[in-house]
């Protein structure tokens, strides 16, 4: 079995309120994962959704340290740097899978989660990070569950874009000119990692 986490962050601030658009310095208020084992053909044997508020960041390293493969979007210029004053300094070195890195790679530009899940999925977003803020900074009992369910509603719609990327080897957008379009992708395994899986489930 290979072991997945995908995930998503939420941030305490916004960059308008901190010097030199640090996102080391934009807080973390919620992580939200879905972690996951799936198998060689990247099929999901089984999993479940978690989140992890400022205070309880510590459970989530040992988490992401068993990961084949930590899937977000966007989290290489945006996550894993917000994240870096909780997290180990092993952290940035582990095996991230930036969707948007795939997007860019393939279309020289970026496109937003909201607009690939809209397109290729028929469904985006359910709030807007600015909101995710005000709710951190309310506090309330109501606004910390909008915020909750928020990140893992963000967290789900990576997970089934990934997966359809997997299992089509394609994601959709709308161009410029309003044009539908589709482009390849591949978010296969390396072959090592199979077979390790392969060798693992054997015992």
């Amino acid at each position: 079995m290979i072991t997945e986490v995908i995930f998503d962050i939420e941030s305490q601030k916004l960059f308008s309120e901190v010097e030199n658009n640090d996102p080391a310095k934009l807080g973390v208020s919620i992580v939200s994962c879905y972690i996951r084992e799936v198998n060689e053909n990247q099929d999901e044997i089984r999993g479940e959704m978690r989140s992890f508020w400022e205070h309880e960041l510590a459970d989530l390293w040992p988490i992401m340290a068993t990961a084949k493969r930590i899937i977000g979007f966007n989290t290489i210029k945006f996550d894993v740097p917000v994240l870096a004053p909780y997290a180990p300094d092993t952290f940035a070195k582990l095996p991230h899978f930036d969707i948007m890195q795939h997007v860019r790679g393939a279309l020289g530009h970026a496109l937003s989660l909201a607009h690939l899940g809209e397109n290729t999925l028929g469904r985006g977003k359910t709030d807007v990070g600015t909101n995710a803020v005000i709710y951190w900074n309310e506090h309330t009992e109501e606004s910390l569950a909008k915020l909750k369910y928020y990140c893992e509603a963000d967290v789900s719609l990576t997970k089934d874009l990934y997966d359809y990327g997997v299992k089509n080897k394609l994601l959709k957008y709308t161009d410029r000119t309003n044009t539908p379009q589709q482009f390849t992708v591949d978010f296969s395994y390396p072959k090592e990692v199979v077979d390790a899986s392969r060798q693992i489930g054997l015992f």
